[in-house]
């Protein structure tokens, strides 16, 4: 018992000394993390409609992430089609083509959103595409917010890790995050206490 509480008791003292820590996620990681938690029907992101909607529906799939001047940039392949069914055909605008998002993220209220969000057809333009591109930047800016805190709440203070001890996450903030060109960096600072 001593030697776990000297080991929490240095554990504490180095958390002290460095203050915040810096996780870096690689692009690579980012991609296989939102493909497990958002790209999961059949690995794609239906923003509207689903695989049953055949005439009015679009989704998202295959996204791939980079930095590049300090934004998030998101390559993902966009399908959709706004139609109405009429004696069995679909009648109406549809299209398939890559879209390239540029975003910042921020930390805001427990979450991670995006600001200053573009996309744009990736070689290819129209009528639909544009209007499939201003309704993507308005509706991630709008409704994009990936929880952090309540994920490092529920990760940090797991009792399955140590069943005897009970812990308490505390004053969890990220005063930073910075785009890499190969990562997301989180600079998270946060009080962990054990009892």
């Amino acid at each position: 018992m001593g030697r776990v509480f000297r080991l929490l008791a240095a554990m504490a003292f180095a958390a002290c000394d460095l203050g915040a820590v810096e996780v870096h996620l690689e692009f690579g990681a980012l991609e296989r993390m939102l493909s497990q938690a958002v790209f999961t029907q059949e690995g794609r992101k239906y923003v509207r409609g689903s695989a049953k909607t055949r005439c009015n529906f679009a989704y998202l799939e295959h996204p791939q992430f980079q930095g590049k001047d300090g934004r998030l940039v998101i390559r993902t392949r966009f399908s959709g089609r706004s139609s109405v069914n009429m004696l069995g055909q679909c009648v109406g605008l549809g299209d398939a083509f890559t879209v390239v998002i540029t975003a910042v993220p921020v930390y805001r209220e427990g979450n991670v959103a995006l600001t200053g969000v573009t996309a744009v057809g990736d070689g290819k333009t129209g009528f639909y595409i544009r209007r499939v591109c201003a309704a993507l930047a308005t509706s991630l800016g709008r409704d994009f917010h990936y929880p952090l805190a309540a994920e490092a709440q529920r990760a940090l203070e797991n009792p399955g890790v140590q069943p005897d001890y009970r812990s308490e996450l505390r004053q969890f903030r990220v005063p930073e995050i910075r785009v890499t060109n190969d990562a997301l960096v989180l600079v998270v600072d946060f009080e962990l206490t054990v009892k």
